[in-house]
């Protein structure tokens, strides 16, 4: 199954409301919200973290943020994390970087959404490039049933 149908069909199995945005390629995080129609720290980066050999987690973090490695570190309790190469980042979630998404991952791993993720409407990567699914932040948290933790800067 295609990367934006795996999405699609893993966020309606969710039942929770979203929109589908579809557009061309964008350069920067402000051509992504223009065309998104969202501010640019409402657009929230799916990140791939990995704790240790076959073991990752989704860091869900605003556009306009950075994660920062000591806070996710201090929260799990861990000093080893790394970013995966790209290869790997697609072996473990199914999706190219630029399109990863938790809902559809090929496997669900655990997510850490950063605090200013709840409350409030934010647009995730599709599983496509230039697809986004714009959907109430509390309701991915819920769905993904995620850590809200203050894991950003």
């Amino acid at each position: 199954m295609l990367g934006e149908a795996r999405a699609l069909a893993a966020i309606e199995a969710a039942g929770i409301p979203f929109t589908v945005t579809r557009h061309g390629p964008v350069r920067s995080l402000e051509e992504a919200a223009a065309a998104r129609g969202v501010r640019p720290g409402d657009i929230v980066k799916s990140l791939v973290v990995r704790r240790a050999d076959d073991d990752f987690l989704f860091v869900l973090v605003p556009g306009d943020r950075q994660f920062s490695w000591p806070k996710l570190r201090a929260l799990l309790g861990t000093n080893r994390l790394s970013m995966p190469d790209a290869a790997v980042a697609k072996a473990v979630t199914g999706y190219e970087r630029g399109t990863i998404t938790p809902f559809g991952s090929t496997r669900a791993w655990p997510v850490v959404a950063d605090a200013t993720v709840a409350g409030r409407t934010v647009s995730l990567g599709g599983g496509a490039h230039g697809v986004a699914l714009t959907v109430n932040g509390d309701d991915v948290v819920r769905a993904l049933d995620a850590q809200v933790a203050d894991i950003s800067d």
